[in-house]
């Protein structure tokens, strides 16, 4: 049971991450390659904690 959960939260993770990587352009950021990998692999930290990131992540989900 707790590998279904794991796997599923690593799906959930790696699927955030991609869908922000994909729309990185529709946001506010810099576009530098550093910045984009770091916003990618931080996003539910950042969801969690920045309203300015939670509009970011809406715009790169959108684009």
């Amino acid at each position: 049971m707790s590998s279904l959960i794991g796997l599923i939260l690593l799906v959930t993770y790696g699927g955030g991450a991609w869908k922000f990587w994909s729309g990185f352009n529709q946001t506010n950021f810099s576009r530098s390659f550093a910045n984009k990998a770091r916003l990618s692999l931080l996003w539910p930290f950042l969801l969690a904690s920045s309203k300015s990131y939670r509009q970011n992540f809406r715009k790169a989900l959108k684009g």
